[in-house]
């Protein structure tokens, strides 16, 4: 079992909170009206009141000036801690409304010891948005606490993605052109990160000045880059696993993907805005 595995599922589970109507509606009930506005304001909020530039920083892939439409005026109307109350009370109720007998798991409270364990084990230096969830209250709800570590583990991974992108020399729109020379994903994405077609034509030619794209495919370098990028991110990721066993890693998927396969398409849409892939 190894770490992306393992974070397609937590991936999943994570992804209530962004396409249910329970959790719409949680969200909405807490003064974060529109899709785009409640994810800023839910994800950015274990940081705090953070600014414009933070968030910018951290979220990385986003155009500024698609954050700036909620940003930092969302926090005059939602304050961090209310955003938090909002998208635990939506993910829960949405968990429980499409996996019913979760709750009633008898391995859940074993699943959510070993999560604990995981969450706390971590070295979160150079992880800002995984250490801000990490900080956060452990929730005695276990049904609250398998979401909370799934979202504390999927920012651990997406802030090792990010040094993987800047190691690798990339901005936030290259490496969204880049995918899409691979995947094709720039369809669902370039209007969901609002960057414009003039940014993602700009960011085409410096990679193509860069020898990685040839018009719209990617060149061999290219192709080697992704690859380099995914590899990279995956290797930070694994640090976040290892105050478990093999089997005891084995045992938390076996547990946990049959419910994750359950949450798609039903409550997370394939494909999709945010990119959750399907466990």
């Amino acid at each position: 079992m190894n770490a992306r595995a393992l974070w397609v599922v937590l991936e999943t589970v994570h992804g209530v909170t962004y396409f249910t109507r329970q959790a719409r509606a949680a969200h909405e009930a807490g003064g974060m009206r529109g899709f785009w506005r409640g994810y800023v304001a839910t994800r950015a909020a274990p940081l705090g009141a953070a600014g414009l530039g933070a968030v910018t920083a951290v979220f990385y892939n986003f155009a500024p000036s698609f954050l700036a439409r909620s940003l930092p005026s969302i926090w005059s109307v939602v304050p961090p801690e209310r955003a938090l109350a909002a998208r635990a009370e939506g993910a829960v109720t949405a968990l429980r409304t499409y996996l019913p007998d979760l709750a009633g798991d008898p391995r859940l409270p074993e699943a959510t010891d070993l999560l604990r364990r995981l969450v706390s084990d971590v070295q979160w230096e150079g992880r800002p948005l995984g250490a801000a969830n990490a900080a956060l209250p452990w929730p005695q709800d276990p049904v609250a606490a398998l979401w909370q570590a799934a979202t504390t583990l999927r920012e651990h991974r997406g802030d090792g993605h990010v040094a993987a992108l800047l190691t690798a020399g990339l901005d936030g729109v290259e490496a969204h052109v880049l995918r899409d020379a691979e995947d094709g994903s720039g369809e669902s994405i370039l209007p969901n990160r609002g960057w414009t077609g003039e940014d993602w034509s700009a960011a085409r030619s410096r990679l193509a000045d860069r020898g990685l794209l040839d018009g719209s495919e990617l060149t061999e370098r290219g192709r080697h880059l992704r690859a380099q990028i995914e590899q990279r991110t995956d290797a930070l990721a694994e640090s976040a696993y290892r105050a478990a066993t093999p089997e005891e890693l084995a045992w938390l998927d076996d547990f946990l993907r049959p419910y994750a396969r359950r949450l798609v398409p039903a409550a997370v849409p394939h494909p999709n805005p945010v990119g959750n892939p399907p466990p």
